[in-house]
């Protein structure tokens, strides 16, 4: 008896099929010194890692080599900021597969325009605040995005690689928002919407994309020495 026959009618289950859509794996990059500067981290003012983020790559990458969970894996992708390229870095090897780190752009945090480097203290006495909640198409600031510019982004940026890699698995090194996008592309929701879900550095979360249908496969899962 096949796998497929041992599953109850659907009716009765409880457990989806296993997937066999486009699954984009996305892993936060590790703890960087903007965040724990307080910085607006644009491509200016991030200049990578921690130690600690680095430690926190270090105890991913170890489990993947341990497990080889991602080695199906046929793409590899990191937004261009300098955190997400050096958790790629640490990780990448430890996938097991014969891939190369393309960086895009499109993978990129909400950007920040011309406060990129600033504290967010200084952000906060040079410009007001956009309230999303009343009009997510207002800019954060002079050259950054709106909520909804950062959705529509985050769209396409998914819609593209779906297309370009149907069926396979897919591991992107990005950033809290944009897996933020994903969650709510996954539910259907409007660009609007704001979730503020809780995703740990160098967490692992993963979407199938098979049509119409989206089906979350893993949530801020997190190795235990990579604990944030």
């Amino acid at each position: 008896m096949s796998g497929a026959e041992r599953l109850p009618p659907g009716g009765f289950r409880q457990r989806g099929d296993p997937p066999i859509g486009t699954r984009l794996l996305m892993i936060r990059h590790g703890e960087a010194i903007v965040n724990v500067e307080g910085l607006a981290g644009g491509p200016l003012g991030d200049v990578g890692l921690t130690e600690r983020g680095r430690a926190q790559a270090r105890a991913l990458a170890t489990r993947l080599s341990m497990t080889g969970e991602l080695s199906a894996a046929r793409a590899f992708y990191t937004s261009t900021l300098p955190r997400a390229i050096e958790t790629g870095a640490i990780i990448l090897p430890a996938i097991g597969a014969k891939l190369v780190a393309v960086a895009d752009e499109s993978l990129g945090e909400l950007a920040v325009g011309e406060v990129d480097g600033l504290t967010w203290e200084e952000i906060a006495a040079r410009y007001v605040a956009p309230d999303w909640d009343v009009d997510p198409h207002v800019r954060n600031v002079p050259g950054g995005e709106s909520l909804m510019e950062f959705f529509d982004r985050c769209t396409r940026a998914i819609d593209r690689l779906v297309a370009r890699h149907p069926g396979e698995l897919v591991v992107l090194v990005v950033h809290g928002g944009f897996i933020e996008q994903a969650l709510k592309i996954y539910q259907g929701l409007s660009g609007q919407v704001r979730l503020r879900p809780r995703i740990e550095n160098c967490s692992m979360s993963e979407i199938e994309f098979d049509g119409p249908r989206r089906r979350l496969l893993r949530y801020n899962d997190l190795s235990p020495t990579g604990a944030a």
